[in-house]
């Protein structure tokens, strides 16, 4: 079987609906009103699905009609699909709806624990009979979703250059070591003095490990990274253990083991809200302008 639509069928699809309807209800009459078209634009549907198919479908019976033995077929093979893309048709109509809809919205392992929590419960309370679908991912993967049409929104940090943003704050990155490594007492720490200190980071697809061999370059250096690891808060614990230091914004709950430092020099990236290059739905575009005037109390600099 082809992968793709006979052209048959391309001529038939948009028709289906006018034969689904009358073959139920058995009368053209009653079936034009409840499609809410005149009688002569059903009876010429009608006319062209037979000849999209090649076979008489409907015969004459009293004030009514009747399926042939090819109709009723052709109805039985065809009421459940259109059924379906029916049920389709309103799922998605339903999910686009302003006050009952569905956001699939996306925000960075960075913002987890507090801040777009806190946001997304002051938004519930003012619109609870929206659902939202949540993923939590690092940056590229986020973008990624965005483009395949999985997420409608996120909170990406820095923000992709193809996709549409607005720009919602700034997070400071800082040096965290052990409370008793020799730098938890400098007030601030340049990038060279880290020459000789083993990392613990994230994987080289994530931006902050980006960051690190950037910012590692121009001081002079490659780091030295003794672990990587994807999951933000066993990062910190390796760190409060004392294997290695890292790179790291604010945490949101407080980390007894940690101690900060400031990074000398403009150590900041921006936090945007990403959405596609489509017209966002109601519902997205709710969610949207929300977060854009909400967000600074929840996930400005911090």
């Amino acid at each position: 079987m082809d992968d793709f639509p006979s052209a048959h069928l391309e001529a038939l699809a948009p028709l289906l609906a006018a034969f689904d309807t009358t073959a139920h209800m058995g009368h053209i009459t009653r079936a034009a009103e409840g499609l809410g078209v005149p009688q002569s634009s059903l009876s010429r549907r009608l006319g062209a699905v037979e000849k999209a198919v090649g076979v008489q479908l409907f015969h004459p019976v009293g004030r009514g009609i009747a399926l042939t033995p090819a109709g009723r077929e052709l109805f039985e093979r065809t009421r459940g699909p259109v059924r379906a893309l029916d049920d389709a048709i309103s799922a998605v109509r339903g999910n686009a709806d302003p006050d009952t809809g569905l956001v699939r919205f996306g925000f960075p392992l960075t913002l987890g624990p507090v801040s777009v929590p806190s946001m997304l419960a002051e938004f519930h309370a003012s619109a609870p009979r929206i659902r939202l679908h949540l993923i939590q991912a690092h940056g590229e993967g986020l973008a990624n979703l965005i483009r395949d049409g999985q997420l409608d929104l996120a909170v990406m940090i820095p923000s992709p250059s193809d996709l549409p943003a607005q720009v919602l704050g700034q997070q400071r990155i800082h040096l965290y070591v052990p409370r008793w490594h020799r730098l938890a007492t400098c007030d601030t720490v340049h990038l060279a003095n880290l020459r000789d200190e083993a990392f613990i980071a994230n994987p080289p697809t994530y931006h902050l490990r980006r960051l690190l061999d950037s910012w590692c370059a121009e001081a002079g250096f490659t780091p030295h990274v003794a672990f990587e690891i994807t999951e933000f808060e066993t990062l910190r614990s390796l760190v409060a253990h004392g294997l290695g230091v890292a790179l790291l914004p604010e945490p949101e709950m407080p980390h007894p083991g940690l101690h900060r430092v400031r990074l000398s020099g403009p150590r900041d990236r921006t936090i945007g809200l990403v959405s596609s290059n489509h017209r966002p739905t109601p519902v997205v575009a709710r969610l949207h302008d929300y977060i854009a005037h909400h967000a600074m109390a929840h996930i400005g600099a911090r």
